[in-house]
Parts: structure tokens; sequence; C-alpha cells
């Protein structure tokens, strides 16, 4: 079942990615929306996005691993690889939250499954940067 989830996620109105994370081909600041985003939409210059953009792989859209709880338009979050480590980006929004109840729940279960795949999970959490264990 998981395969069906998988195949039919898509981004919908989730712009996160033009926002969170920093861009350094477009001198874009992390937790700053990029100058071609239209929030809900998209890229106005998706043809034209550069290499960094091109190459973006959100985790909750090629991992069906992941649930319907990491989608980012619920749980204010985004994760993507970058070899070893799996990195989540909280959206500013959230505030502290993360670090309670489900949400922690979800990022140690998350860092469980990292680990296990000989990997690690670093969260970025407005200046707050920490590596995430299980335990």
């Amino acid at each position: 079942m998981p395969e069906v989830i998988f195949q039919t996620r898509s981004c919908a109105r989730c712009t996160l990615c033009c926002r969170l994370p920093d861009i350094d081909e477009l001198d874009k600041p992390a937790n700053v929306n990029c100058v071609h985003c239209v929030e809900g939409f998209g890229c106005r210059t998706y043809e034209k996005r550069p290499h960094t953009c091109r190459q973006f792989q959100c985790d909750w859209l090629t991992d069906p691993a992941l649930d319907d709880a990491w989608n980012p338009l619920d749980c204010y979050m985004m994760v993507y690889r970058q070899g070893a480590q799996r990195t989540v980006l909280v959206d500013p929004s959230l505030g502290k939250a993360w670090q309670q109840g489900h949400y922690a729940s979800m990022l140690k279960d998350l860092a469980r499954q990292s680990e296990a795949e000989g990997g690690y999970l670093i969260l970025f959490a407005g200046d707050e940067v920490r590596r995430i264990r299980p335990i």
C-alpha cells in the first residue's frame, strides 16, 4: 500500500523548499521566500531555476517510508538527504513545538531510521542546529 501513497504525492501548494533553505545561487538566506516564489503555487521561473533547485529532492515526495504525518504542509518541516545526512528544516512558524509530543516522537523515529541506514539526522530550527538521536 505505501507505493500507492508514494505515487500520488505532489507538492500541491507547498513552497517550503522555496523558503526554508538558503540558496547560494540566488543569494537567498534561510527562512525567507525566494524572489521567484509565489506562495501556495511555486516557482515563477521553474524552467530556468538554478541547479540547486533542480537537484533538490524532498523526502516526503520521494521516500515511501515517510508517512502522511511528514507532509510538509501539515508538520511544517521539510526533510531531505545529503549523502549520509538527513536534514530537517523547521518552519519558524512552528516555534519550539517540534521539541514536544508528536513532533519529538516523529523526529526520534526518523533519527532511528536514518541511523539504521548508516546515516544521521540534523535539524535546523531558526539559528538552532542540532543532531537528533533516537534515544
